[in-house]
């Protein structure tokens, strides 16, 4: 798969997967660009993520994730609350940082302008966090025990390196990703104004 549109499809799906949690999509990615596979190949300035030392620094970082979440007893999910956790708010961070830099080195790698991928690198991790957070937070606040609450951070890792690797394999589902991301938004947010609307009519 060669050309503009098959890189920005790959870009937007690896940044995507970046906004549901970004571990995962970076290691992947940038183990298949030190393996020159599936057309992923990082040059240039972004040659350091396919690089032993940063994905060595990935999995410390997933690690000490789990760690605070387990023993620290930290919420590493959106909690359904106004304000996000530290710790979710730093996996946001770094979903945004994460979706910026794969999706500008894609660009790169291919000769094309990196700093397009920048922008829209972090537009799609923060569409799938837009949709995923407000999931993610109803079901915590829904589950009674730790455990399972626990629990959907891994549905999050899994559900990241998921779509990164359906995204690595077919580039253009990185279109359909953040088609339905947004779909799922907007529908929800139509919802939500929709509820508000009979609230105000009721109240009246």
């Amino acid at each position: 798969m060669h050309g503009l549109f098959f890189y920005i499809g790959l870009g937007l799906g690896l940044a995507a997967a970046c906004g549901l949690r970004p571990f995962l999509p970076l290691l992947l990615a940038g183990a298949l660009g030190s393996a020159n596979a599936l057309g992923i190949d990082f040059t240039g300035s972004f040659h350091f993520l396919e690089q032993g030392w940063w994905l060595l620094t990935v999995v410390i970082l997933l690690a000490l994730s789990y760690a605070l979440q387990i023993l620290g007893g930290m919420a590493a999910t959106p909690t359904g609350g106004s304000r996000p956790a530290p710790l979710a708010s730093a996996a946001i961070g770094l979903g945004w940082g994460a979706g910026a830099v794969l999706f500008a080195g894609v660009l790169a790698d291919h000769g094309d302008a990196w700093w397009p991928g920048v922008l829209g690198g972090i537009a799609a991790a923060a569409l799938a966090q837009a949709v995923a957070g407000p999931l993610i937070g109803g079901a915590r606040t829904r589950l009674p025990d730790r455990a399972a609450r626990e629990a959907l951070t891994v549905y999050l890792d899994s559900a990241s390196l998921v779509l990164a690797a359906l995204v690595s394999l077919v580039y253009p589902l990185g279109y359909l990703a953040v088609a339905a991301l947004a779909w799922f938004l907007l529908r929800r947010r139509s919802r939500a104004g929709a509820k508000y609307a009979g609230l105000r009519v009721l109240g009246r």
